[in-house]
């Protein structure tokens, strides 16, 4: 499993665990004492390391290879997906996935940025970074789901919309702005979730919701730290003091008000413990898809509306 430079003492302390399960497998001594006194010293390091991440630690955690993707929630989490293709304009983007699902039975549309994690795939869905039909084709999804009164839940996890050129011609900051206007009055409850980065317009383009939520280990900014790096210090090696500048974790964003609640992850990411990492991911969704529900879509809309516009407000 792929491990960071502030994982280095874990990764060491699990080694001679190893060490030490070796040698009692090949039966020449008896060290159960020692196995498990360092199992307890793993899981001490543990909640020491992993209890005092920084800014820029918790981006390299959101960018994991091995942590869960859009489909990996949609295959564990929800039932009986069946996945919409195209803008009915340009093409299918494969940045960008949606389509009809349950969820404990209840019809929602699922939508969602997808990465790949080998080379092949990674070029095939374009790193997760949509060009306008991934943000258009996500906008009919919602229209689809507004017309037959099904909920939708939003899935983030980009680096950014697509930066080339050939996006830009096509519209792309027109793109997200109309999934903007579109989405703050959509007549059905919307419910979003950073499971992974989520980077300026790219992640705003599906991020306008009645509930929006991170993951423990997720950001949530307008630009990366490496970006922002190069853009004041004209290089990335100070990607680790613009991440702390940023603010852009879930704790600092629940701070700021701009998110409304923060999923918790098994100890040390996602990747660690999938399989309670999706009972954590779809509990949250559940309390919250229940509470949405409840309330008229009227209020709904009006509630959505006034909390994008008070975001940013503040009194001296």
């Amino acid at each position: 499993m792929t491990s960071f430079d502030f994982e280095k003492s874990i990764q060491e302390l699990e080694e001679q665990l190893a060490e030490f399960e070796k040698s009692q497998e090949k039966g020449k001594i008896d060290l159960t004492d020692k196995i498990e006194e360092m199992k307890g010293k793993i899981q001490e390091e543990k909640v020491k390391v992993y209890s005092n991440l920084n800014g820029w630690q918790r981006v390299q955690i959101s960018r994991h290879p091995e942590r869960p993707y859009t489909l990996d929630y949609i295959e564990n989490c929800f039932e009986d997906f069946i996945e919409f293709h195209g803008d009915r304009g340009v093409k299918d983007d494969k940045a960008m996935i949606g389509g009809l699902a349950k969820l404990n039975g209840q019809s929602v549309m699922v939508i969602g940025h997808q990465k790949g994690r080998n080379t092949k795939q990674r070029q095939y869905r374009n790193f997760g970074m949509p060009n306008p039909e991934g943000y258009r084709k996500a906008l009919r999804l919602m229209k689809m789901a507004e017309k037959f009164g099904i909920p939708v839940v939003c899935l983030i996890d980009t680096p950014g919309a697509s930066p080339g050129l050939e996006a830009e011609e096509r519209g792309q900051g027109e793109a997200i702005a109309r999934n903007l206007l579109e989405m703050s009055v959509l007549k059905v409850p919307i419910i979003c979730i950073i499971i992974g980065e989520g980077a300026s317009g790219g992640a705003l383009g599906i991020g306008i919701g009645d509930r929006v939520m991170m993951m423990e280990n997720t950001w949530y900014s307008v630009i990366s730290p490496e970006s922002c790096s190069s853009i004041l210090w004209r290089s990335w090696e100070h990607k680790e003091k613009a991440a702390e500048a940023l603010k852009l974790t879930a704790n600092d964003m629940l701070g700021n008000k701009l998110i409304d609640g923060i999923i918790s992850e098994p100890l040390g990411g996602a990747h660690q413990d999938t399989s309670v990492a999706y009972k954590l991911f779809k509990d949250a969704l559940l309390q919250e898809f229940n509470a949405v529900q409840k309330l008229p879509i009227e209020i709904l809309i009006e509630q959505r509306i006034q909390k994008f516009a008070e975001m940013g407000s503040f009194e001296e």
